[in-house]
This record gives C-alpha cells, sequence and structure tokens, in this order.
C-alpha cells in the first residue's frame, strides 16, 4: 500500500542534448541533536517547482541521448527481447480454489502486460477474465493488475488495477460468467481484499481521501477496512475496522488492517501492519456481528509477539511467529478456546500449539495450508523447500519434491482444498515450471507453464560461497557465469545486493540476464547482513544502528570478486534497488576505489530525510526516526546523499527512477544526483534516468523492462571498456 508521488508531465526524448546545467541550489542547514546537517539539494523536493521541473527535465534528456550514444546498445535491447521472447510464455501468481479453479497472471510471447486468466482444471480450456491492453491503448498510459481474489464460489472476481506504475489501485468486481462488471471501481484500494464465506460481501482497506495540500505524511494514517455487500454501492459499505472506527481500540494511526474469513469458520480475523513489516496487531470477532453495532474486536497478539504470516482455516487460526524461535515456527490458536478466557488477562497465545517446529537448519519463511496437511517453505542458503507437515511425519518435515534442484514455493491454495500441493520451481540455469507433487512422493509437470531454455543458451557454472567480512562474519554470495570463464581479472562483473525487512536474495532464472552472461559477463548476488539468510539475528545485525554491516558485507563481497580474479576495479559494478539503494550508495561513498559503475535503481538515498514522504513515515519500523537522537546518528550514517564528499573520484553512476514512484520519491534520486555531479572528481558520468510512465518497477511493461535492463548492462559495459561510445546519440 503506497501513495504515488504527483505525476510530471515530462517528455523524455532521445534527441541531442548538452550536459544538464547544474542543479538549482537553496542550501539548508538544519540542526538536529546537536548535530549541523547541510541540505543543498532540498529544493529538489518539490516536483511542483518549475526550476525542479526543468531541471528534471534537462537531467533526464541528457541522461536519454548519452544512453543513446552507446554503440551496441540497439543490439542488447534486441537481444534481450529475443531471450524473453524464447523462453515462453510467463506465469506467476497461480491460486487453486474449490471445483478445480484455476487462476494465474500469464503475459504471452510479444505482449506487454499480464492477463488475468482461469481454466478449470489443468487440461481445461482457458479463459480470459480480465485484460489491460484495451485501456492502456485508450488513455495512452500502461495499467496493471495490482492483485485479484476470487470468491469462494467462483461467481466473482475482486481485483486492482492501477495507472502508470503508481500502484494506486482502484477495486473492480466482475461477474466471472457475464464478463460485466459490478458496480463502479472503488478508488484508493492499494492491498488485497477479502471475501466473507458466503461469497456474498467483502472486506477491503481504503485510504482515505486527503484535500489538495494534505502532507504526504498522512497517506496510509487512519486508514479503514470496509464490509461491502456484493451488489450494493460503496457509499453503502460499513466500516468495520479502524482507527477511527472505534477510538477505544486505540489503535495507532498507522495501523493498516486487513479482515478475512474462511469457509466454514464462525470468525473474522483482523490483522494490522505499518505496510512495510510483517509484524502488527492480531484480533479476532464473531463473523456474524450485528450491522447495527459496533464490531466486538478482541486483540490476541501485537507487535512483540513477532507473528509474520497467517492462515485461517474454519475456526483455527495459524500463525507463523519468530518469538523465541529466530528461524521461524507454526502455531495452531483455535478460536473457539478464546471464549474459555472471558475477560481474564491470559494472553490468547497462551491456548496456541506448535505445529511446525523451528528447523534445526535453514529458516521457516512462510506456509500454506491444505487439506491434510502444512506446506511450509523453508529457506536454506539461496534456496526454498516446501516441506510437508502431517500425520506420521518427522519434526522436520518431508521434502515435497525432493528429486528437482533449486527452489520449490507453494502455490496459494486459500481454501484449504487439495491434499496435494502444487510448486513453483525456481533455479539458477533453468526456467520455471509448475508441479503436482503428490502425498506419496510422486511429482509431475503440470504444463501450466511451459517455459524453454533460451535458444543459443551457454552452459552456466554456479558457485555460491561464504565470504568473510570486516569482522570475519561469513556472508552468502552466490556468483554465475559461462562454464570455462577465465578468471584473469577482465571478466566484466556486476555485484547485486538487498539487506533490509529480513528479505533474502534467492536463485531464480531471467532468461533476459543471458545477454550480459553470453558477452563473459560474471552476475554475483549477496545475501548481506539485514537480509533474512540465516534467521532474524542476520535481519537485526543490518537494522537501524547495525546498518553499516550491510554495506561492509558488500565491500567484503567486492573485494573477494576482484581478489579471485573475476573482476578488477575497472570491470566491477554495483546494483542496488529500492533499499538496497542503501548497500550500493555506501558501498561506493565508502569504497569508490572498488567499482567502475554503479546502478542507484529507485534507491532510498536521503534516509535522513526519508520519514517526511508518504511511505518513508511506514519505514521508521525498519530504519529508524530522525526524531530519536541515537537513530537519527544511524540514519545520517547509512544516508548516501549526507556522505558524499566534495573533490572523490567517484565511479560512474546511473540512478534510474520511474516519476510515479508512491514507494521511494523521486527527490530521493535527484538529489543525489545532483551532489555526485557537484562533487566528483573522476570525469565519469553521473545519469539520472527518468521514465514519467513508470513508478517503482510495478506495473511496467515488458517492453520498458527491455529497456532499462539494456540501459543498465550498456551503461556498465561502456564504463568498463567493452563498448565504445559515439559523438552523437543516432537517430
Amino acid at each position: 500500500m503506497h501513495r504515488p508521488l504527483l505525476a510530471i508531465a515530462l517528455a523524455f526524448s532521445i534527441a541531442a542534448s548538452a550536459a544538464p546545467p547544474p542543479a538549482p541550489s537553496h542550501p539548508i542547514t538544519d540542526v538536529m541533536h546537536g548535530v549541523s546537517v547541510a541540505d543543498p539539494y532540498r529544493n529538489l523536493e518539490n516536483p511542483k517547482d518549475p526550476e525542479t521541473q526543468a531541471w528534471l527535465k534537462a537531467a533526464g534528456d541528457d541522461a536519454a541521448a548519452t544512453l543513446a550514444r552507446i554503440e551496441g546498445r540497439d543490439a542488447i535491447t534486441q537481444r534481450i527481447e529475443a531471450l524473453a521472447h524464447s523462453a515462453g510464455d510467463s506465469v506467476r501468481q497461480v491460486t487453486r480454489m474449490p471445483g478445480n479453479r484455476i487462476y494465474y497472471m500469464k503475459r504471452k510471447v510479444g505482449q506487454n502486460q499480464p492477463k488475468l486468466m482461469m481454466r478449470i482444471g489443468e487440461q481445461g480450456a482457458e479463459k480470459l477474465l480480465v485484460d489491460t491492453e484495451p485501456l492502456t491503448k485508450t488513455t495512452g498510459v500502461p495499467h496493471a493488475i495490482n492483485y485479484f481474489a476470487p470468491s469462494w464460489d467462483g461467481k466473482t472476481m475482486a481485483y486492482g488495477m492501477s495507472a502508470g506504475g503508481s500502484e494506486d489501485a482502484s477495486l473492480y468486481l466482475l461477474d466471472i460468467a457475464s464478463g460485466k462488471a459490478i458496480g463502479e471501481p472503488i478508488p484508493r484500494v492499494w492491498s488485497p481484499p477479502h471475501w466473507r464465506a458466503d461469497s456474498r460481501a467483502i472486506t477491503y482497506n481504503q485510504t482515505r481521501a486527503l484535500p489538495p495540500g494534505t502532507p504526504d505524511t498522512e497517506t496510509y494514517l487512519d486508514t479503514t477496512v470496509f464490509l461491502l455487500t456484493l451488489g450494493e454501492p460503496a457509499s453503502k459499505a460499513r466500516p468495520i475496522f479502524g482507527p477511527l472506527v472505534d477510538p477505544d481500540m486505540k489503535l495507532a494511526r498507522l495501523d493498516v488492517a486487513e479482515v478475512m474469513f474462511a469457509p466454514g469458520g464462525h470468525y473474522m480475523i483482523a490483522r494490522t501492519t505499518d505496510t512495510t513489516v510483517p509484524e502488527g496487531k492480531l484480533f479476532v470477532a464473531p463473523a456474524a456481528s450485528p450491522a447495527d453495532k459496533r464490531v466486538a474486536w478482541r486483540q490476541i497478539s501485537a507487535f512483540d509477539d513477532k507473528i509474520t504470516a497467517v492462515e485461517l482455516r474454519g475456526d483455527m487460526l495459524y500463525l507463523r511467529t519468530y518469538a523465541g524461535a529466530p528461524r521461524g515456527r507454526l502455531l495452531a490458536l483455535p478460536l473457539a478456546e478464546l471464549a474459555k478466557l472471558g475477560s481474564t488477562r491470559e494472553p490468547a497465545l497462551t491456548r496456541a500449539v506448535e505445529v511446525v517446529p523451528e528447523p534445526t537448519s535453514g529458516v521457516l519463511k512462510d506456509f500454506v495450508l491444505g487439506r491434510e496437511a502444512i506446506f511450509a517453505e523453508v529457506q536454506e542458503g539461496f534456496n526454498t523447500r516446501v516441506r510437508r507437515y502431517g500425520r506420521g511425519t518427522p519434526p522436520q518435515g518431508i521434502d515435497v519434491a525432493k528429486s528437482r534442484a533449486g527452489s520449490t514455493f507453494a502455490v496459494a491454495d486459500p481454501a484449504h482444498a487439495y491434499a496435494d500441493a502444487w510448486l513453483i520451481t525456481s533455479a539458477w540455469t533453468e526456467p520455471s515450471r509448475v508441479l503436482a507433487a503428490a502425498a506419496d512422493g510422486k511429482v509431475r509437470d503440470t504444463r501450466l507453464r511451459d517455459s524453454a531454455r533460451p535458444a543459443g543458451m551457454p552452459e552456466l557454472e554456479v558457485s555460491e560461497v561464504l565470504v568473510p567480512s570486516h569482522d570475519g562474519v561469513k556472508v552468502p554470495l552466490a556468483i554465475i557465469h559461462r562454464k570455462g570463464l577465465a578468471l584473469d581479472g577482465s571478466n566484466p562483473t556486476l555485484l547485486d545486493g538487498y539487506g533490509a525487512y529480513g528479505i533474502s536474495s534467492e536463485a531464480f532464472f531471467d532468461p533476459r540476464s543471458i545477454a550480459w552472461l553470453e558477452r563473459g559477463g560474471v552476475l554475483a548476488y549477496a545475501n548481506v547482513r539485514g537480509s533474512g539468510a540465516f534467521g532474524d539475528a542476520w535481519h537485526r545485525a543490518g537494522f537501524k544502528a547495525t546498518k553499516p554491516n550491510t554495506w561492509k558485507d558488500g565491500i567484503a563481497c567486492a573485494r573477494y570478486l576482484i581478489d579471485q580474479r573475476y573482476a578488477s576495479p575497472k570491470t566491477l559494478g554495483i546494483w542496488g534497488t529500492s533499499a538496497g539503494g542503501i548497500f550500493v550508495g555506501r558501498a561506493v561513498t565508502q569504497a569508490p576505489d572498488l567499482f567502475a559503475a554503479a546502478i542507484f535503481d529507485v534507491g532510498i538515498m536521503d534516509a535522513v530525510r526519508a520519514e517526511e514522504s508518504a511511505n518513508g513515515i511506514t519505514n521508521i519500523s525498519e530504519f529508524g526516526t530522525a526524531k530519536d537522537p541515537a537513530e537519527f546518528a544511524a540514519l545520517l550514517e547509512m544516508s548516501t546523499y549526507h556522505q558524499i564528499k566534495d573533490g572523490t573520484t567517484y565511479p560512474a553512476v546511473m540512478l534510474i527512477h520511474g516519476l510515479n514512484d508512491p514507494r521511494v520519491d523521486v527527490w530521493h534520486s535527484a538529489k543525489t544526483a545532483a551532489r555526485l555531479m557537484s562533487a566528483t572528481s573522476s570525469g565519469k558520468p553521473i545519469l539520472l534516468r527518468l521514465d514519467s510512465q513508470a513508478g517503482h518497477g510495478m506495473g511496467s511493461t515488458a517492453q520498458q523492462g527491455y529497456s532499462k535492463l539494456a540501459d543498465i548492462y550498456s551503461f556498465l559495459l561502456w564504463q568498463f571498456g567493452k563498448l565504445p561510445a559515439t559523438a552523437t546519440p543516432k537517430p
């Protein structure tokens, strides 16, 4: 759930342009907790200011023109597109519902956006439910499906759609049999809704309609969950949960909630988060609450209970928690037992029982409930495996697809209707498949996703190593390259990292990356601290005051790649996206001599000011607040923008941002680009690549993806001396 930056109507052409003028600077110095904090480009935070708009346009035009001068860029774009096409259709978000109904998003070869599809049975005829392309053609703005939720009875589909990568979705209801819309779209519904057990009503969380001039930080505060009966207008929806619904509950203004049900169940569950971290609060109430009375919610958990995933089956609530189990475990809470507690102060979770223990190795990340078993996803290293837990299984479960290499992920079965498990596979060198794993251990390919290895794909070699960091702690690093590649330090090498929220890099196959690997390129993925590679402790070791471990781990991995002769400082690049902006930005500002080029992709670059934005306020739980003296010091240290030093020989940097980004405002990249342009003494380019029809990556078209990746590869190869650039761009 995120709010878009106001769209700026800028046309970033590829026409030749002079280098952009210096960014306008109206310096401000804040004194924070006794520390003077200079901010020379605070003015760039205002997207409505004509001066800011003019400079963004000039910088964007310069980046486009510079990239157009790189010889071979067009060929790389064409190769990336050909590789993507040769890998076959893309299928994702597979969901199984009762009656052998299968729903999924599918993008066929040559199409720009995925479409919402369904079929009955594996061999059933494919039916198109929602296609955004007609609306895209009519408006000239790309539209995307953000989420979907089929009703339990299979008659109705709820889905969200947004424009221009904004993620600001409206909720639509569709009668599946007729293909006709039900009612009008409901605006400002950012997250998936939930169906009541009778399929006659739906709950959804809606942000407030804010008047012009309201601070962005108000965007996600005081949201409300509504209950809407199918067929009634949204004006008749009943508010049932939220800070403004029942002040006596004393909810935080940032308690953003969802309310869920289960077939055959007598209760509904409200779950809150701050939209960024999964931990939050849980509440329970009778599903058949009287319409003329306020819902009698009872709180059953708080943030400190460290619950990160929940699922309701009948009157049993299943919980994934890392409280007392840093690698995670699953509990089951019989909701009927809560009535026995009455008004006592006994915590509700004391009635929960452990159903899946903490793994002895690996991290229990998530789970899916089947009809007869629990399918838990356990990550070890760069791979996740689905393990079955049921009657007669050992404490560590049974790998349901032991014969298949790489990762397996459980397909959603919200109604818990099936005894077998469907799995999505993922591996470094093989296309993804959708498998069916029976209880007897037999595994077959459903053929729902019939991907292929791209034509001409070279044989690849993968190494997964542990790299000693600055303090001796060993960091997981995966390295992929063409088999037989000479390790002489001359290979174009790209190090990728993230390191936040406990999210880990895992084995995956992107056919487009062959365009890099077949040229002798090396790809390296680091699970630095701040990720969840080894559970909660690994996350907390790159969190707030310990955040420096995130980029120091990245620097250690960079040095390893150089020492092992994969690359040299002349052929090593580094890439970080979103929260990974801290990883890449601080690695570059602390050890600029290690890198020839860097990609700052929709990155958090000004950590001190981040909480002044709409989504920044939701990230306080991960990074801290500048209002707290200790956390301010940590934010200042992790803020790339504030760590840039004048006269430093920085590598070439390309900053990438969509103007409709709701998660990280474009001013993060704009301010950092301006500061780097004024500070660097290397003479290497600092480019600000902007897209007026993109956001944080969600909803981008296939063509936008091809173009962006081609620009990244071309820019790096140019800076590594592997591609030349002409004096003027091609017409």
